[in-house]
């Protein structure tokens, strides 16, 4: 019997871990989201507005019959709320159990990179929470967004509405 040692031709071998990546930009800066978490995306959406949300909450939009939380990815970096028209450009949906998606002021490409090529964040505060990582790619800075994260990070500091007697 042979072992992995030993070179079995059944045993997989141990390559670089390639990953999908969606980009696209805001406000001058680049994201990008990994591939597995899109549903999809959509051009020149109206959002309804939310009274007194978060910064990072632009509203709710629909994207192919379904109501969407829509999140500005600077926003949720910094903390500052944007003006957005109320016509987002474009839209990145995300699957998932949140109903997310992402405002962006224009579409970039799917880029396929080494899991090596990630930089670890080393940031303890809301960017180390919504950002997996940063990508050098084609002479740009990418924030690679953690999808797993971007609804606590848009959510943190409102608190939900209390019963009050």
């Amino acid at each position: 019997m042979k072992t992995p040692e030993t070179g079995s031709p059944n045993t997989p071998t141990q390559g670089p871990q390639l990953i999908d990546l969606f980009s696209f930009g805001a406000a001058g800066q680049t994201f990008a989201v990994f591939g597995d978490d899109v549903e999809g995306t959509a051009d020149s959406k109206y959002v309804a507005t939310l009274p007194h949300s978060p910064p990072a909450v632009l509203g709710v939009l629909c994207v192919r019959g379904r109501m969407l939380t829509a999140l500005d990815p600077v926003a949720l970096l910094t903390g500052e709320r944007r003006d957005w028209p109320p016509e987002i450009p474009c839209v990145v949906a995300l699957r998932g159990d949140e109903q997310l998606a992402l405002a962006a002021d224009s579409f970039g490409s799917t880029i396929t990179i080494s899991e090596a090529d990630i930089e670890a964040v080393n940031d303890d505060g809301l960017a180390g929470r919504v950002v997996a990582g940063i990508l050098r790619y084609g002479g740009e800075e990418i924030r690679i967004l953690s999808a797993s994260g971007l609804f606590a990070a848009a959510f943190q500091h409102k608190e939900r509405r209390r019963r009050r007697f």
